[in-house]
């Protein structure tokens, strides 16, 4: 432990804490713009600068450690100017289109020159004239407003281990950009946002397409549908002042209707419904000689793209059932619209996600079409660009009643909304597997090892008996260890370490996903999280195979788990793909 001051005030912390978090345990703040809990410090912008008491140096407290016997000062009138001039040169650099830009009240930059009461730059405005680029299907970057602070190519890179963006050029021509200087949509991006959700300002951030959903709705000849994933229910509260984790699922579901949706569903039945088709498929392959083994799941669109890309030769490995977002999209135009009798042309598939990487998945390939009437899902939206409309459309959310969903596809088991979070996936197919090999049910449904958020955990399961070797691993960067095991393994003619694998790009899970609310931390992704399971156990059901309604969604018309119509519409198939497409 080390015994320090800051701004005269005695604390004790551990060796190795740096100056910036040894301020924030006696409430002290020091700005900053570069710096997040999610990445390493790399001290870039300049502005978290401190001083020690007695000495003129100044130090970057993001970067330094304390030592013993410091004191440290945080604020006087020195340090304050020399972080105005900072925030001046960065804003000579950056355009002053405020209004116009998608981070306007949601910007760090804004909030640091309000906060210093910068009304006027000194400075000579200096712009490099860059284009937007916009031809990722997910992603828009917009290099003219970086600040060069290297958050996403950090979490780009280092965190996510995909390496689509970088640097290039120095000092005030310094920009950010996709790798090799490529469109960004023919980079090795796989659109899981998460540049997006790091940046601090409006450089990097998701495509809006809330205008069409609005002409969607507008638009008599159309019945529009929409589904919201289990993560936007425990994260859309915090754009109305609600705290991370706070459920509001049914005051959702009253908000869509007002907003114009004739029908509104919730991918947690369709979540059930991947449960049924994968846990099958799990216990096929368990049972079959000569079945690829391990089964690694495919909910994550981002990660469908990353292995497409970096892990072609596991391709066989991946189940072939779509993600809840593309289970619902073919349901609701092959199996309700005829039941609701509606042309299912005429339907207008919306989805509401935390995920950026769910705009591309929607027009992944041809098998997005199963049910035949154009893509199964038209459009998705992401839960800030959900947020955005409650409040155009001048709803008070937290005042609304609350409503259910429609039937036959809104009602869910505890399974479903456990997807949402790290590990969600595994505990619920463990739940069914369990149920489809023995033919009963499990006592008790909680299996711990698979929450939490270590990067990877790991744990045996025993079906009865039948013991099998499950992974978890969350965060692109954590996923490569994983499966670089798995491949040794196999390239060594030895027994996989794993049977099942869950596999989530973002950390956390899709709680803390590329469009989710921005700001978030380890700390809210544990609440967002800690909402979910609260939800999974006040359900009725807690386990898949007991929703009445998916019971009688393959009654009625699907038939079994991975029999010929349920693959037709439920199913799809992978192709290795370029990591640069040009």
């Amino acid at each position: 432990m080390v015994n320090l001051k800051i701004n005269g005030i005695p604390l004790q912390v551990e060796e190795g804490t740096s100056i910036l978090k040894a301020a924030q345990k006696v409430n002290v703040k020091i700005p900053t713009l570069c710096y997040n809990p999610d990445l390493p410090p790399w001290a870039s912008c300049g502005i978290c600068i401190v001083r020690m008491e007695g000495s003129p140096k100044m130090v970057r407290a993001c970067t330094t450690p304390v030592a013993e016997n410091m004191s440290i000062i945080t604020h006087d009138p020195e340090i304050i100017a020399v972080r105005r001039t900072v925030l001046e040169l960065i804003l000579s650099n950056h355009p002053s289109d405020c209004l116009q830009c998608p981070r306007n009240g949601s910007c760090e930059l804004q909030t640091l020159a309000e906060e210093f009461g910068i009304r006027e730059v000194q400075y000579r405005k200096v712009l490099n004239n860059i284009p937007i680029d916009d031809s990722n299907p997910s992603i828009i970057l917009n290099p003219e407003k970086c600040v060069r602070c290297g958050r996403c190519v950090k979490v780009c890179q280092e965190v996510q281990n995909v390496w689509a963006l970088e640097f290039l050029g120095r000092g005030i021509k310094g920009r950010i950009a996709s790798a090799a200087d490529t469109p960004l949509g023919d980079s090795p991006c796989i659109k899981c946002g998460q540049c997006a959700a790091h940046c601090p300002v409006g450089a990097i951030y998701e495509r809006d397409d809330t205008i069409k959903v609005w002409a969607g709705l507008q638009n008599p000849e159309l019945h529009s549908v929409v589904q919201i994933a289990p993560a936007v229910r425990v994260a859309l509260a915090e754009e109305f002042g609600l705290e991370p984790g706070d459920l509001v699922t049914k005051k959702i579901y009253a908000a869509l209707r007002r907003i114009g949706f004739k029908t509104v569903f919730d991918t947690n039945f369709s979540a059930d419904l991947t449960i049924m088709e994968e846990g099958t498929e799990l216990v096929k392959r368990l049972t079959t000689a000569g079945s690829d083994i391990p089964l690694i799941t495919s909910c994550c669109p981002a990660w469908v793209d990353y292995m497409e890309k970096y892990y072609v030769d596991m391709i066989p490995n991946f189940s072939t059932a779509k993600s809840p977002q593309q289970m619902m999209g073919a349901m609701i135009k092959a199996y309700w619209a005829e039941k609701a009798g509606v042309n299912p042309d005429k339907v207008y598939s919306v989805s509401v996600m935390p995920c950026t990487a769910k705009k591309w998945e929607t027009k992944r390939s041809d098998g997005m079409k199963s049910a035949g009437h154009g893509f199964d899902v038209d459009i998705a939206i992401t839960t800030r660009e959900l947020a955005r409309m409650i409040k155009q459309a001048g709803i008070e959310i937290l005042k609304l009643p609350e409503e259910e969903a429609d039937n036959p596809l809104g009602p869910y088991t505890g399974a479903g909304t456990i997807f949402g979070a790290t590990g969600g996936v595994m505990e619920a197919a463990v739940r069914s597997a369990y149920f489809l090999v023995t033919k009963k049910e499990l006592g008790n449904v909680n299996f711990t090892p698979a929450r939490g958020l270590d990067g990877v955990k790991e744990a045996e399961v025993d079906l009865d008996g039948k013991k099998i070797r499950i992974a978890v691993a969350h965060q692109m960067g954590n996923i490569a260890a994983v499966l670089d095991r798995i491949r040794a393994a196999r390239d060594a003619g030895k027994e996989p370490p794993y049977q099942f694998v869950e596999v989530m790009a973002c950390r956390g899970g899709c709680v803390g996903g590329g469009g989710q609310p921005y700001g978030c931390t380890d700390e809210i992704r544990a609440k967002r999280g800690a909402g979910l399971y609260k939800d999974d156990e006040q359900s009725s059901y807690r386990c898949s195979h007991q929703n009445p309604f998916i019971s009688q969604v393959y009654k009625e018309f699907l038939g079994e788990p991975n029999g010929h119509k349920a693959h037709e519409l439920l199913h799809t198939h992978y192709t290795g793909r370029s990591l640069y497409l040009k």
